[in-house]
């Protein structure tokens, strides 16, 4: 059985850096990315509702959240047999515990201020179905709603709490660090991790 390439799972907070992250580790690693966040909001919309109103309708309806976390543990696991793969999503570290796991942290205002900075381009605004924000202020309740029932909902499906750092190999607070900065600091950790990407 050939040996499988390197996976890379990424989770933290809104707005601290993931989807950047992300992006530039595949560049480096001419690796596959696979997005939960985006599989999710095209689900909502698909329903015609806000990223918000499907966290609450996921609340009794855990396919929302249980059939897109297994379909997308598997769809890495076959890409892996012959690519390396970043996972972005929050629960994807215990679906794939075989990953090298990240979390990347921010604080609550760095990240609010970073979202309402992408919000300001209407397509950024569609892209991430918020629904009508209208504020910062309004923007960090709704981050802070959104923290609070991802929590509870990963408790009731899977039984972890996925901001607890020990469930990682690496965590990251980018509340000061710039995007430059970040990379260095994640490629540092797994360089030696590439070595076994043929």
């Amino acid at each position: 059985m050939p040996k499988q390439k390197l996976i890379i799972t990424i989770s933290g907070d809104p707005g601290s850096g993931k989807s950047t992250i992300a992006k530039e580790l595949a560049k480096k690693l001419k690796a596959k990315r696979i997005y939960v966040g985006q599989i999710r909001r095209q689900l909502a919309k698909q329903k015609g509702l806000t990223l918000e109103q499907l966290n609450q309708y996921a609340q009794t309806h855990p396919e929302t959240d249980v059939d897109i976390d297994k379909k997308v543990a598997s769809q890495a696991r076959q890409l892996a047999k012959k690519y390396p793969v970043i996972v972005e999503g929050r629960t994807q570290f215990h679906f794939i515990p075989e990953s090298f796991k990240l979390y990347v942290k921010v604080s609550l205002n760095e990240g609010a201020k970073r979202i309402w900075q992408q919000m300001q381009s209407e397509k950024a605004k569609s892209a991430r179905n918020e629904g009508e924000i209208n504020s910062l202020a309004q923007l960090k309740k709704s981050i802070k709603k959104r923290i609070f029932s991802d929590k509870k909902r990963y408790q009731k499906y899977y039984g972890i709490d996925h901001t607890k750092k020990s469930n990682y190999d690496f965590v990251l607070d980018t509340s000061h660090l710039t995007k430059k900065q970040q990379i260095t600091k994640i490629w540092t950790r797994i360089k030696s991790l590439t070595k076994k990407i043929k």
